[in-house]
């Protein structure tokens, strides 16, 4: 006490100092963080405690992101949001800040949450101060006490940070930045996986101490991590001493590198070893009882997610594996058109669902295109997706409508003994005529990209999902029927490429529908800039990408296409038929060959006429391309399949198909959806004689 008789006191002019003085002298800042506008400002001290320059910060939260890991942000905005949301007036915490030279150092940030009269929290005024030297110069009891509560901490910390490790670079990653390390003192760690009787090393430890033939070892051999894997028990070597004497092949590579100390815990699941970790010390020596309690507790939730991390990456080889052999190997050309595919997975949880494309060459020139949705992102959406994937290009390849392959697709699934649904949509385009056909059941509505770049939405009526649509008895699918013009393309994608978290699916399909304009002429390069966007903002969902632009110079000339009905038992059809055929030979340039047209035709029309029921449908035409190829169809509505067969010596059929065979330069059976066609084709010569 000052004894007040001795005399005036005398007192510095600036006395009592203000607080914002008292506060920067000891690294104390202030924020004021506006909720409505976003805005959060720092004063002078604050942006000192985060290195920070003045010119450098615009209050905006994101500018702050390079000084704070990763996992401490997440703990901080889990702690901010549960006290604006249960009515808190304060919070505090502690977190880390990364300094520019990328040190770690301890922070602690307190802020009292303001309200309006309604209790909606409006603003958060609060402080930012540097806590290392806090957490430094405490009593030698209370240090203790506080460490041990730190340790305390880092393991519980650590353990529910890895809870949402899903690999096993997510767990090395988890140890490495929650700070675990650096409050338990380690200066790095190595860790290696059990694999047929030897141990894998995936993380190497400090920078410089790998030693060459230690990538993978025998569990036999004298190793740290092979002695705690085969006793699964700890062992901590206390001493450069201790460490040189039992393991002196190892020290000899790393004594350069002033490890002082090393726990080596074994990683236990089930019973069974799964791996080893080791965590190595530059400062310590020896460990105390507590020390070994925390490591082991430590190296038991290690053991769990990395467990869990390695069943996970398998069964993600699985899934991937199996869907990118479900996925079509090749995606076929299609005169008069462009096409671009692509397919990404989940970045953010590195899951594989049942997402895919197809495209599907169909009679007539005609092209089919595909892009759908299995629920759900595992093994079995995947599984699912490759077989729906099959018999809905099978459907479409036998010349069924779009609504019936829809339909049929719908019921094939409901059947499948399956709880997934799906969302699809199905284009048959005809890059003739540009006509397209648009079956959506479930799906997200397609775009066109206009020649001029523009973008906008093609709303198409749908029907219920795949699957669905068949339990509830929705199958009338509608089909909306538009013309793509030259240069105009079709943009059939999956939701993951327009859902994000945090926006509804009106703003995505805009945000889609300005990338597409904004995006290359190029098609490929413009579907890879939909999937770099996809990368860059990661999300749950994988993507499934169909471009197709009908070229603008194809426009085929077939020099005509006749065709006649020839009904059963009329003699007169089917002379007609002859007829027409006779006159596009005539007419076609191609009679030198008219003799061999003929008579196939006739075998063609004979066989349809004899082994169906009902009449045939003969199509005569001249095929696009540099070559002039006559094609003759004969349709009939039968499914039996005709088949060439020896009509013995003596025999007076089943020699039909053996005479096409050897006339026609080509001839095949396509699948309709109502029954079958028959062709032929011939090469018509040049008349020109060049």
């Amino acid at each position: 006490m000052v004894d007040r008789a001795a005399g005036p006191l005398t007192l510095p002019d600036d006395w009592p100092t203000r607080p914002d003085r008292s506060m920067a002298l000891n690294r104390m800042g202030t924020f004021d963080w506006d909720l409505d506008s976003g805005l959060l400002h720092l004063d002078g001290p604050a942006l000192e405690v985060f290195d920070m320059r003045p010119d450098d910060y615009d209050e905006r939260p994101t500018t702050l992101a390079p000084r704070i890991p990763h996992t401490e942000s997440v703990r901080l905005d889990t702690l901010i949001s549960q006290a604006l949301k249960d009515g808190s007036v304060s919070y505090g915490a502690y977190l880390r800040i990364r300094r520019p030279d990328g040190e770690l150092r301890w922070t602690h940030t307190q802020g009292h949450i303001q309200r309006d009269a309604e209790g909606r929290p409006h603003r958060i005024i609060g402080i930012v101060r540097d806590a290392a030297q806090e957490l430094a110069d405490a009593t030698s009891r209370l240090e203790l006490e506080a460490g041990r509560r730190v340790q305390t901490s880092v393991v519980e910390s650590t353990t529910a940070a890895l809870a949402h490790a899903r690999t096993v670079r997510d767990v090395i990653d988890v140890l490495k930045e929650s700070g675990g390390l650096e409050h338990l003192g380690a200066t790095s760690l190595v860790m290696g996986l059990v694999e047929s009787g030897r141990i894998r090393l995936v993380a190497e430890g400090p920078e410089g101490s790998f030693v060459p033939g230690t990538r993978i070892t025998r569990i036999d051999e004298r190793y740290p991590m092979s002695e705690v894997v085969r006793g699964l028990t700890p062992r901590f070597i206390e001493s450069p001493e201790d460490f040189a004497e039992s393991y002196p092949e190892l020290w000899r590579h790393i004594d350069h590198l002033g490890i002082t100390a090393a726990a080596y815990l074994p990683l236990i699941a089930q019973g069974q070893p799964i791996g080893a970790l080791g965590l190595i010390y530059g400062d310590k020596n020896g460990f105390t009882p507590e020390d070994r309690n925390l490591l082991v507790a430590l190296s038991s939730s290690i053991a769990q997610s990395l467990q869990r991390a390695v069943l996970f990456e398998q069964e993600h080889d699985l899934a991937e594996g199996l869907q990118q052999a479900m996925l079509p190997r090749r995606i076929p050309s299609v005169a008069g058109a462009q096409i671009a595919v692509r397919y990404r997975s989940a970045r953010f949880g590195r899951d594989i669902g049942g997402d895919w494309y197809d495209v599907i060459p169909l009679p007539g020139g005609r092209v089919g295109a595909v892009i759908g949705d299995v629920q759900g992102h595992d093994t079995h959406a995947a599984a699912v997706m490759g077989q729906l994937r099959i018999v809905l290009r099978a459907y479409a390849a036998e010349g069924h409508s779009p609504a019936t392959v829809m339909a049929r697709a719908s019921v094939f699934l409901h059947e499948l003994d399956t709880d997934r649904f799906a969302t699809c949509i199905y284009a048959e385009a005809d890059l003739t005529t540009g006509v397209i056909q648009l079956v959506r059941a479930g799906h997200v509505d397609p775009l066109i990209r206009e020649t001029d770049g523009s973008c906008r939405r093609l709303p198409v009526s749908g029907g219920m999902p795949l699957g669905l649509s068949a339990l509830f008895g929705g199958l009338d699918y509608s089909v909306k029927s538009f013309e793509l013009k030259p240069g105009q393309t079709l943009v059939l994608y999956t939701d993951g490429l327009v859902e994000q978290p945090g926006t509804d699916l009106d703003e995505g399909m805009r945000q889609l529908s300005e990338l597409v304009k904004t995006g290359p002429r190029d098609l490929q390069m413009l579907a890879d800039r939909l999937c770099e966007v996809v990368d860059e903002r990661g999300g749950e969902d994988d993507v499934a990408v169909l471009l197709l632009r009908r070229r603008g110079a194809y426009a085929p000339q077939t020099g005509g296409r006749l065709q006649q009905h020839v009904a059963r038992n009329d003699p007169e059809a089917l002379s007609s038929a002859r007829h027409m055929i006779r006159a596009a030979v005539g007419a076609w340039g191609a009679r030198e060959r008219s003799d061999e047209i003929e008579l196939a035709a006739d075998e063609l029309i004979t066989n349809a006429l004899m082994h169906t029921e009902g009449g045939a449908v003969v199509t005569v035409r001249v095929l696009p391309g540099s070559q002039r190829v006559l094609r003759i169809d004969v349709d009939d509505r039968s499914s039996a399949l005709p088949h060439r067969r020896d009509a013995g010596e003596a025999g007076v059929s089943g020699r039909g198909l053996l005479l096409v065979d050897q006339l026609a330069d080509a001839w095949g059976v396509e699948s309709r959806g109502s029954g079958k066609c028959v062709w032929s084709e011939f090469v018509i010569p040049d008349s020109s004689g060049r």
